[in-house]
């Protein structure tokens, strides 16, 4: 059993499992390590792409998102 992890997000609720919380942390702690711009003020203690990452995750700055399957075949 997964249990989500709630986000809002521009007025809508997500939810994300925690395989999907480290898929979108992990990516973005790879961007970050390859030279991307941070998309919050970091404090200094923070210095580890991953703990980067999950401090824009908590924040909700990470511009990633998940699409998941509907019921209906058609979408």
């Amino acid at each position: 059993m997964f249990l989500p992890i709630s986000i809002s997000y521009g007025g809508l609720e997500l939810k994300y499992t925690r395989f999907e919380k480290a898929r979108i942390i992990g990516a973005r702690a790879l961007q970050i390590s390859m030279g991307a711009p941070s998309l919050i003020k970091i404090p200094k203690e923070f210095m580890e792409p991953i703990e980067i990452a999950m401090l824009e995750f908590k924040e909700e700055a990470i511009p990633i998102t998940v699409r998941h399957p509907t019921a209906r075949n058609d979408v």
